[in-house]
């Protein structure tokens, strides 16, 4: 069944009547801030006002404490919409992902959608926590979280309106070396220096770029550089995000990297540890109807669209476009330019651009998932397309 211009228009207007209640519930989140797996006050507070808006909620959902799930059935029976909230911030920068925003969207698009007499089947919001540590979605696929829904959706802040994102497949992975501790003057000769493993590490990879693909990123911090000047390092570390543009290059990228820091290892004479501390993660499968969809309703409303593709970085909703299609824009929270997880970036939560955004963005987000409970066909379309890209 087509939507009709009465029911898009009161969609739009139960958007409209959501406006200060979004810019609460983003504020609240933004003032507020709570990192990976300790959203407690997050969680309650968006499961809580949820509740109050006829919503069956519930925190925990999934096997994460700080997860949820709020779920609203209408009368007559149709296709499930999974609206994604996520809500951790960034350690000692605060919200300067606009994660706010992305919660705030995904509550108070659901709760105005769901006060729309015409619709059928469920409107859902997941409580997804912990998105920067890249694994909270993948545990809650593995636990059945988002079984039986069709569809998700979110929106994400950033420096424009852009809708061709690039999220890459990524492996968090540690390295630890083991060797012999002396004094650095006295008796060098008799010690292993784990250090040197680590700077032969990255001198090792430095070399490496140069036989991999251009859509590769690896970048890293050493973790551990010894105890003193004076002491040859027994033990040093150092962590690496290893990236891929496609999920299917992922694992030899890492091998590559792995056999850097085994030979780095032989070489100094130090043991060698290896943990996979993040990931795997996949890459963002775009599902070009949903994304057109969007595209046209973003427009319509006055909306401007950034067209070529933008790489945002890495994120566990890679793990859920292969579970199922997902829709996932951006909408511009910043003036263009602005890099995401900066104090600049940070500066802007709380903006007009923000906030206006935002809105604009719940109305588009609103219409789409509309088409999909109302139009078979449009979803028989969504679900195609995903089960060709995702067995790639």
């Amino acid at each position: 069944m087509a939507m009709t211009g009465k029911t898009r228009q009161e969609i739009i207007n139960s958007i409209d009547s959501q406006t200060d209640s979004a810019v609460e519930t983003a504020s609240y989140i933004f003032d507020n801030p709570e990192t990976g797996n300790d959203e407690f006050k997050s969680a309650r507070y968006l499961s809580e006002m949820l509740e109050k808006n006829n919503f069956n909620a519930r925190i925990g959902a999934g096997g994460l404490p700080t997860a949820f799930k709020a779920e609203f059935a209408f009368k007559k029976p149709g296709p499930s919409v999974c609206f994604i909230a996520e809500y951790d911030a960034l350690p000692g920068l605060g919200h300067a992902c606009h994660h706010h925003i992305i919660a705030s969207s995904a509550v108070n698009t659901a709760i105005a959608l769901s006060r729309i007499e015409g619709l059928g089947g469920k409107i859902i919001v997941a409580g997804t926590p912990a998105e920067e540590l890249m694994g909270a979605k993948g545990t809650l696929i593995k636990n059945s979280f988002f079984k039986d829904i069709d569809v998700a959706m979110m929106l994400h802040g950033g420096p424009e309106n852009a809708i061709n994102l690039i999220m890459m497949a990524l492996y968090g992975v540690e390295f630890t070396f083991y060797g012999k501790a002396t004094h650095a003057a006295a008796a060098p000769h008799e010690g292993i220096n784990a250090l040197d493993a680590v700077i032969m590490l990255f001198n090792s990879i430095g070399l490496l770029r140069q036989q991999l693909k251009d859509d590769v990123r690896i970048h890293g911090i050493i973790t551990d550089g010894g105890k003193a000047v004076n002491i040859i390092p027994d033990t040093a570390a150092a962590r690496f995000y290893i990236r891929a543009r496609f999920n299917k290059d992922l694992d030899s990228v890492l091998n590559k990297v792995i056999n850097c820091a085994k030979g780095s290892a032989i070489a100094a004479g130090a043991e060698l540890k290896t943990n996979i501390y993040e990931g795997p993660c996949k890459d963002l499968l775009i599902n070009s109807a949903l994304i057109g969809e969007y595209a046209n309703n973003f427009t319509s409303l006055g909306g401007s669209i950034y067209q070529a593709p933008m790489l945002l970085g890495s994120s566990d909703a890679g793990d859920l476009s292969y579970c199922i299609p997902v829709l996932h824009p951006m909408i511009k929270t910043a003036v263009t330019g602005t890099n995401l997880h900066t104090e600049e970036f940070l500066g802007y939560g709380k903006s007009s651009i923000a906030y206006n955004s935002m809105i604009l963005g719940m109305k588009a987000i609103a219409l789409t998932a509309a088409k999909v409970m109302l139009d078979k066909d449009f979803l028989d379309l969504v679900k195609a397309e995903f089960m060709s890209s995702s067995n790639i």
